[in-house]
């Protein structure tokens, strides 16, 4: 393909072809529809600068090329594009675990989730065009591995995988809260817990506790004076000496 800036006639031939196709289109498929020697990644540019801004927008995802509504314009259309049905939290994080850590196992989802993944959930995420088979591990088993599609790069907005939300992003977005709040609040508790049993040696960490919960005398001075005890025997009014425990 020569590097022919495509003239305006051409730019509208380019225009059709994507607004007429059922799918996102490669410059590379344009250029077979299309028929004609000219720059078919110059034109793309030169539409969606024109695009730019507007209710429809002319975007790329994955290396391929298609119209779709300004994501500022959401807001007004959320009623005919709500989902038929909303995805499970399992098929979420099955979702998310293989769009980070693409090609990967069944076992090595369930590895990262700590939890089995069902057969029905994948099949949910394929059924969405999603997620697809992507061969097979060499390993013993031969596993099959599982990655994200071009359709989820649309669905989500997405340019390529590199533009996926890092824990920076997540932080910032109030996503990682939640865990944060927990784990902090875990090692808390078990840093009391640590000190509650580092006291229960220490007679002097024991005497301050006994004092703040208000018993009174102090464990850690024990004292010689005796006590009576009865003992039993022969004479009901016999009794022994002993030293008071500590």
């Amino acid at each position: 393909m020569s590097e022919n800036p495509p003239n305006e006639e051409q730019l509208r031939a380019i225009e059709a072809i994507i607004f007429a196709s059922e799918e996102p289109l490669t410059p590379r498929q344009i250029g077979e529809y299309l028929g004609q020697d000219c720059d078919i990644q110059a034109g793309l540019v030169t539409l969606a600068e024109h695009y730019q801004g507007r209710g429809v927008e002319l975007v790329v995802a994955g290396g391929r090329w298609h119209f779709q509504t300004a994501s500022d314009m959401a807001h007004m259309l959320r009623k005919e594009r709500e989902a038929a049905r909303k995805l499970s939290r399992a098929a979420t994080e099955t979702l998310a675990i293989i769009a980070y850590h693409e090609p990967v196992s069944r076992a090595e989802i369930e590895s990262i989730r700590g939890v089995q993944t069902s057969k029905g959930t994948l099949d949910v995420l394929m059924e969405t065009d999603w997620i697809r088979p992507a061969g097979r591990r060499e390993t013993p088993g031969r596993p099959l591995l599982y990655a994200t599609t071009k359709d989820f790069l649309t669905h989500f907005g997405l340019k390529t995988r590199r533009d996926l939300p890092g824990i920076a992003d997540l932080r910032a977005a109030g996503l990682l809260d939640p865990v944060e709040s927990a784990f902090d609040e875990a090692m808390g508790q078990q840093t009391d817990n640590e000190e509650q049993a580092q006291g229960d040696g220490d007679p002097a960490r024991q005497s301050q506790i006994a004092h703040e919960a208000g018993e009174g005398e102090d464990i850690s001075s024990p004292t010689d004076a005796p006590v009576n005890v009865p003992v039993q025997g022969d004479d009901d009014n016999k009794v022994a000496i002993v030293p008071k425990s500590p």
